[in-house]
């Protein structure tokens, strides 16, 4: 039986109600761990939009534009969602399943955000973001607004290196779980990755496997004893 979405939450006074289900439990042991991380990359990611709308803000009222306030706000408002939709939720249903053609899917999306984070934290004026460029041009001009854009700057950065890392142990993973490029181009075909029956067939498959390999057979200790 389906669950009932519950995420976002939302509060009761929104018209809105959540679009999906999402539960760690439902995600095998081995795996849960990394995407709890992931999640929290995405809430890092969004908060860091948040805080450069600020810093943006302030960079407005030191004389800096309105044009960057304003990209700073859609991005915000795009990137917010379709980070979670583009590449966690696609992670997400990789872990839960251990779909090739998600795990594809999430390294497409996933390389794309962090050519973005590491554009985000250089800074280009007029691109709305405060950057590094951005920011330490303004300490010339006002050095208390400069401080202020230079709080989102340094969590631009983190969120770089935090993605980098991530890209690279979930990347490394994939290549020593047996996965590959013709297994999700079968799931692409048969559909495979969208047929919620295999993918509960998938993930016990991987969760045998994976206690297969944890499992250490007894040594027979009946030759020894006769040699002794």
């Amino acid at each position: 039986m389906a669950s009932e979405p519950n995420f976002p939450p939302l509060p009761g006074f929104i018209p809105l109600k959540p679009c999906f289900y999402q539960d760690f439990d439902e995600i095998p042991e081995h795996h849960r761990v990394m995407c709890k991380r992931m999640y929290n990359l995405w809430i890092l990611n969004s908060i860091t939009l948040a805080v450069n709308l600020v810093g943006c803000f302030a960079w407005m009222f030191g004389g800096g534009g309105v044009t960057n306030f304003g990209l700073a706000f859609i991005w915000l408002l795009i990137f917010t969602p379709c980070s979670y939709v583009c590449w966690f939720r696609t992670l997400y249903k990789a872990f839960k399943s251990d779909s090739s053609f998600n795990f594809m899917a999430f390294f497409f999306v996933f390389m794309a955000q962090v050519g973005i984070s590491i554009i985000q934290s250089i800074g280009i004026p007029g691109w709305g973001v405060c950057g590094w460029l951005a920011t330490l041009s303004f300490f010339s001009y006002n050095i208390l607004i400069a401080l202020i854009m230079l709080i989102p700057t340094i969590m631009f950065t983190v969120v770089a290196v935090l993605s980098f890392i991530a890209l690279t142990k979930i990347h490394n993973f994939y290549r020593g779980s047996g996965n590959s490029m013709s297994r999700a181009q079968e799931e692409w075909t048969t559909g495979a990755w969208k047929n919620p029956m295999v993918q509960q067939a998938a993930m016990g498959a991987a969760s045998s496997a994976m206690q297969q390999d944890q499992y250490t057979p007894p040594q027979n200790t009946d030759k020894f004893d006769n040699q002794m």
